[in-house]
């Protein structure tokens, strides 16, 4: 059998508001041991894929500092506490950020997001029957929504211009279930 890798200290860095950093200590199989970063992000986190009656889904644009720049994702959010069903979330993630709540969520895809060092999960569902209420920001949110098609959209993850790993997941997910609702396995790019 091969020999694992064995955490034999975690410390602490820095806590913050969402995110957690430690420095976790290792042993390696052949006994040395080196120094790993890990990011926990306690809550975890839901987002939505949401399909308005004429097959247009609900996208935000909004600035992340980060990259610096503004990004076209699906809406999203991390969970109130460590209980929060991801059903919940994201109904309410839907309703904060598009100012639409759905008739009819179902479950699409769960994702790890960095598993080389960190613990974040999202689960992604599918929205439809969407009815207009009105957005609840949080005071530094400015979110805008859009509508885009499944292919515009599809097209510009392969042109690099969605690269947000949830985003590009959760619609290659849903387009890959459309088709084969359709009778065709999602046939991918050349």
């Amino acid at each position: 059998m091969k020999e694992q890798i064995t955490r034999i200290k975690r410390e602490l860095i820095h806590k913050g508001t969402i995110l957690d950093i430690y420095k976790d200590t290792m042993q390696l199989p052949d006994g040395n041991t080196e120094e790993w970063d890990f990011v926990s992000h306690r809550k975890g986190a839901a987002a939505v894929v949401a399909v308005r009656d004429d097959g247009k889904i609900l996208m935000v644009r909004q600035y992340r500092p980060a990259l610096e720049r503004e990004t076209l994702e699906i809406p999203a959010g991390s969970r109130d506490s460590v209980t929060e069903d991801t059903k919940v979330c994201a109904a309410r993630e839907l309703e904060e950020e598009t100012g639409f709540r759905a008739e009819q969520i179902s479950f699409l895809i769960s994702l790890k997001t960095t598993v080389a060092f960190c613990d974040e999960f999202i689960d992604v569902y599918l929205a439809r029957k969407l009815i207009k209420t009105k957005q609840h920001l949080d005071e530094a949110e400015e979110i805008n929504v859009e509508a885009w098609d499944i292919n515009d959209l599809c097209d510009l993850i392969y042109q690099g211009r969605i690269q947000d790993a949830k985003t590009v997941a959760a619609l290659l997910a849903y387009k890959n279930a459309k088709n084969e609702d359709a009778g065709d396995y999602c046939p991918g790019r050349a």
